[in-house]
């Protein structure tokens, strides 16, 4: 374990501030927890450089479906809707994929091998 901690803070070190900012703040926004509540608050840190902050700011308020608030203390609140699901409410995507119009085994007279 400590040999792949050791490895994730060398690629870290590595990269640029621009990519080590994006890749912290994508991280935040994919996180399970942010994607239940759909909002995410991304501190700067001291290691996040003026023009990496703004540029990264700036890509995030150029997305349509995200809503930026700036908070007193420096912090940026990311705010999203859920998806539009599209289809009807209980039916898996796989199922209105399908290219099965009817049961197969409702065709056989025979009952199910099952």
């Amino acid at each position: 374990m400590v040999g792949h901690v050791e490895a994730a803070h060398e690629e870290r070190q590595g990269l640029t501030g621009m990519e080590r900012l994006s890749l912290r703040v994508s991280e935040m926004i994919n996180h399970p927890i942010a994607q239940l509540q759909r909002w995410v608050t991304i501190a700067r840190l001291d290691s996040d450089g003026d023009r990496e902050w703004h540029e990264v700011l700036g890509i995030l308020a150029d997305t349509d479906e995200l809503e930026l608030s700036h908070n007193d203390d420096g912090s940026v609140t990311v705010r999203w809707e859920e998806p539009e699901k599209k289809g009807r409410p209980g039916v898996d995507e796989w199922e209105q994929d399908s290219q099965v119009e009817t049961d197969p085994w409702a065709s056989d007279s025979r009952s199910s091998p099952f």
